[in-house]
C-alpha cells in the first residue's frame, strides 16, 4: 500500500477547487493532518496553501504516470510533476511533496545547447550524470563535484550562471548551500567541544548571553540532532541579514517535544549564538577560523546581502516554459542556512571536515541519535543526516531558485578517502536523486 499516494489524492481533492467561489481553504490543523512537522517548518501552512492554490486547474487533471516504491512517490498530473514520500510512522503524514512543471514544457530556447566547462579529472560517469540531469530536469545551471581517489577534486559545471545576462556557468561561480550550512555550524560547535569549552550534555543556556532558550534543560547535542524542540522563527529569508533577536526575540520558544526529530532552523540559529558567544567572535568570523579558513574553502563567505560577483543568479520556470531569474535574498539565520560557496570548497569540507575533531568526536557526529521521520533508515546525527542502509550521509539545501546537496561515505571519511559528492543548481528542484546516482555507482 502506497501511504504516499493515499496523501496526494487527498492534495489533488483538496485543492482542485482553490480558484472557484466560496472554496474554503483548510487551516493548520487540517494541514498537519496530512503534512509532518518538518514539512510545515519549511513550507508554512500559508504559503503551501498558497502555492497549491495556484496550481488548481493543473490539480483537476487525473493522475497519471504513478510509480511507487513506498515511501516515494513519483507521477504527473496534468504538465506537473509530482515527487512525494511520507513519514515512516502512522497517520504516515507527508514528508516531502514537490510539484514542478515537466522537463518538456521548457520551450526557452536559451537552454538548448548548453556549455560545459570542468576542472579537474572529471570521471567519465559523472560527466554522464551531469548531462543526463541537465536535460531531465530541465535545467539553467548545474555543478557537480566529487574528489579522486587521492583526495584531488573535480568540478564539471553545464548552462548558464545567468540566463539574462548570457553568462556561462563556471566551476567558481558560488551558490547559496542554504541547509547544507549547518554542517559548517555543527563542525564549529564540535571543535568548541574538542577544546574543552563546551560540553554536548550540558544546557545550552550555560554558554547563551544574547538569546535564551525558553526551556532551560534543552542541551547542545539536542540542538545539533534537532531534538530540542526549538520552534522555527516564520519568515527564512530576508534582502539583508537582520540582528537574531529580531528574528526568535530575546528567548527563543522551545514549543516542541524534547527527544524527538522535528527538523528546523531556530536550534541552528540559536547555536550560531552560541558560537559567537563561546569565541567572542562574530559568528562568520568565528567558523572562518575554526573551520572555512583551515580547509581552504577560500570561496566560501556569509554575506549580510546577497553578493552580486561570480553568483549563480536563481531561476524558475514560468507557465509558459521559459525561465525568468529569482530576485536574490540571504537566509534569516546565517548558522541555520547562510554559506554561499563552491562546489568545490563544498567538497573540501565534506573530505576534511574530520580532520579537524578527535576521531571520537567524528564518531559521535555520525552516530544515529534520532529516527527521522522521511523514510526508513533515515537517522539524524550530529548536524549529518545518515542514511543507513546505503551507509551515507550528508544534507541537503534549497530556497527560491537553488538546490544543492553533499553526500559523503561515512566509512571513508577524511583526505585521501573521495568520498564526497556535491551538486549545485540554480533551479529550485530536487537534486538528491542526481547526488545519490553519483555516489553509489561511483563509490
Amino acid at each position: 500500500m502506497s501511504h504516499a499516494l493515499t496523501q496526494v489524492r487527498w492534495v489533488l481533492s483538496r485543492f482542485a477547487t482553490a480558484d472557484t467561489p466560496g472554496w474554503a481553504a483548510p487551516d493548520e490543523e487540517e494541514l498537519r493532518h496530512h503534512f509532518g512537522d518538518h514539512y510545515l517548518s519549511l513550507v508554512p501552512p500559508e504559503t503551501l496553501t498558497g502555492l497549491l492554490g495556484s496550481v488548481a486547474q493543473r490539480l483537476r487533471a487525473d493522475l497519471a504516470d504513478v510509480r511507487a516504491e513506498p515511501p516515494l512517490l513519483r507521477a504527473r498530473v496534468a504538465d506537473l510533476r509530482v515527487e512525494a514520500a511520507t513519514e515512516a510512522d502512522p497517520p504516515y503524514r507527508l514528508s516531502t511533496l514537490r510539484l514542478y512543471p515537466l522537463e518538456t514544457r521548457v520551450t526557452d530556447p536559451r537552454v538548448a545547447a548548453p556549455a560545459t566547462r570542468t576542472s579537474g579529472a572529471v570521471p567519465q560517469e559523472a560527466a554522464a550524470v551531469a548531462a543526463d540531469s541537465f536535460a531531465e530536469l530541465g535545467l539553467v545551471g548545474l555543478v557537480v563535484a566529487g574528489a579522486s581517489g587521492d583526495g584531488s577534486v573535480w568540478v564539471t559545471a553545464r548552462g548558464w550562471a545567468s540566463l539574462d545576462q548570457d553568462e556561462v556557468l563556471l566551476p567558481e561561480h558560488r551558490f547559496p548551500a542554504y541547509s547544507i550550512t549547518k554542517l559548517v555550524t555543527a563542525v564549529a560547535v564540535l571543535r568548541l567541544v574538542a577544546d574543552g569549552r563546551v560540553r554536548l550534555d550540558e544546557p545550552a543556556n550555560a554558554y547563551l548571553r544574547t538569546v535564551r532558550l525558553a526551556d532551560d534543560a534543552v542541551t547542545v547535542r539536542e540542538l545539533l540532532s534537532h531534538t530540542g524542540g526549538v520552534d522555527n522563527p516564520a519568515s527564512m529569508f530576508a534582502d539583508r541579514v537582520p540582528d537574531l533577536v529580531s528574528v526568535v526575540g530575546p528567548v527563543a520558544a522551545c514549543g516542541g517535544e524534547r527527544g524527538t526529530f522535528v527538523y528546523g532552523h531556530g536550534g541552528y540559529g540559536v547555536l550560531g549564538q552560541l558560537i559567537a558567544d563561546v569565541t567572542g567572535m562574530p559568528y562568520p568570523r568565528a567558523v572562518a577560523r575554526m573551520v572555512l579558513d583551515p580547509l581552504g574553502m577560500a570561496g566560501s563567505a556569509f554575506p549580510t546581502s546577497p553578493p552580486a560577483a561570480e553568483v549563480g543568479t536563481g531561476h524558475r520556470l514560468s507557465d509558459e516554459g521559459s525561465f525568468e531569474p529569482v530576485p536574490a535574498q540571504v537566509f534569516s539565520l546565517p548558522a541555520a542556512g547562510g554559506l554561499w560557496t563552491t562546489a568545490a570548497d563544498l567538497v573540501r569540507l565534506g573530505l576534511g571536515w574530520s580532520s579537524l575533531l578527535p576521531d571520537a568526536l567524528t564518531r559521535e557526529a555520525l552516530a544515529p541519535r534520532a529516527e527521522r521521520n522521511d523514510g526508513p533508515g533515515g537517522q539524524a546525527g550530529l548536524g549529518w543526516m545518515l542514511n543507513l542502509p546505503k551507509d551515507i550521509a550528508g544534507h541537503p539545501g534549497a530556497g527560491p531558485g537553488f538546490s544543492a546537496s553533499l553526500i559523503i561515505r561515512p566509512g571513508l571519511v577524511g583526505p585521501g578517502g573521495g568520498q564526497t559528492w556535491v551538486v549545485l543548481t540554480n533551479r529550485q528542484v530536487l537534486v538528491e536523486p542526481v547526488n545519490e546516482r553519483l555516489a553509489l555507482p561511483i563509490a
